[in-house]
């Protein structure tokens, strides 16, 4: 008998693991095959796209789209703000959320649930667009690379996960005794909080870097520079110019056409473009998503 209710056992585990895989399979396609369809309709002829012939594979395999994006010698200055603003918005970003949350996650801390609440209610209600600028305006950051940042420095949601982090995650005992032997909130701050909540700030670091690296609206607002322009609104001019080009050439007989086959075929380009670096730098960090975001999520 006992036989039987274990072999009965060690089948339902079994069956119960095949649901489980064949779940994970079925959600990994769905998060996938779009992203697999956008690379092969970059590299395929529109027209075909939209008839429905490019479901698995290319058809009329073209690379077209990449040569017009990358034509424009604006590209290469985009990339090479969007990486510096990345860089440099994220550091930002990192450090205010970890200054903001760590005297908040301190039950001594005078006005401590006061504080709390100002931070969450900003969560809900805000200026809006015209009285932002209008303070960004007055400040002299209209042209600056600090408009980017400073604004909206610290994301009050990742600040809570942060705060809870450190409240349930990191040993109080820990710091106690740190503070026993003599270290001030500042050392432990140093030495303790920071080493041990990596896991966290590995997925601060990725959300930050996800945010500032698609942010476009922001930098046509603030910067009116071309030459400041990071790569997402740099995509976006090079696709108004060619839907721009095409809509000029519908005069001429045939030339609407091609040009009209030229802007879809950069509109596919232009998302693998922007896309591909958060794309490649996103397995490296994965592994301390599911720690972090656990931690952090616990309720405080």
């Amino acid at each position: 008998m006992k036989d039987n209710k274990k072999v009965r056992l060690g089948m339902s585990d079994r069956m119960s693991d095949l649901i489980l895989v064949i779940i994970s399979i079925c959600l990994i396609l769905i998060v996938a095959y779009p992203l697999y369809y956008i690379a092969i309709a970059s590299v395929s002829n529109p027209y075909d796209v939209y008839a429905g012939k490019t479901f698995l594979l290319p058809s009329g395999f073209s690379l077209k789209g990449y040569s017009a994006v990358f034509a424009d010698n604006s590209i290469y200055t985009g990339y090479f703000n969007s990486i510096k603003y990345t860089v440099i918005g994220t550091i930002f970003s990192v450090v205010m959320l970890y200054i903001t949350a760590f005297p908040l996650a301190q039950e001594d801390l005078p006005g401590r649930k006061f504080i709390s609440l100002f931070f969450i209610i900003t969560m809900y209600f805000g200026g809006g667009l015209i009285p932002t600028y209008l303070v960004v305006k007055e400040t002299g950051l209209i042209g600056n690379m600090w408009a980017l940042f400073i604004p909206g420095g610290v994301s009050v949601s990742n600040m809570i996960l942060v705060r809870n982090y450190f409240q349930h995650s990191i040993p109080h005992e820990l710091v106690e005794a740190a503070q026993i032997d003599g270290c001030d909130k500042l050392k432990v701050f140093l030495k303790i909080i920071i080493p041990l909540s990596m896991p966290i700030m590995s997925v601060m670091v990725v959300f930050s870097m996800v945010a500032y690296w698609n942010d476009w609206f922001t930098a046509l607002i603030y910067l009116p520079k071309p030459e400041m322009a990071p790569l997402p609104l740099v995509l976006r001019n090079i696709l108004i110019k060619s839907s721009a080009s095409a809509t000029q050439a519908s005069t001429i007989s045939g030339g609407y056409a091609e040009l009209n086959k030229l802007t879809e075929m950069i509109k596919f380009a232009s998302i693998v473009v922007a896309a591909a670096p958060m794309l490649i730098i996103y397995p490296f960090v994965q592994k301390y998503f599911e720690k972090g975001m656990m931690a952090g999520a616990v309720k405080g």
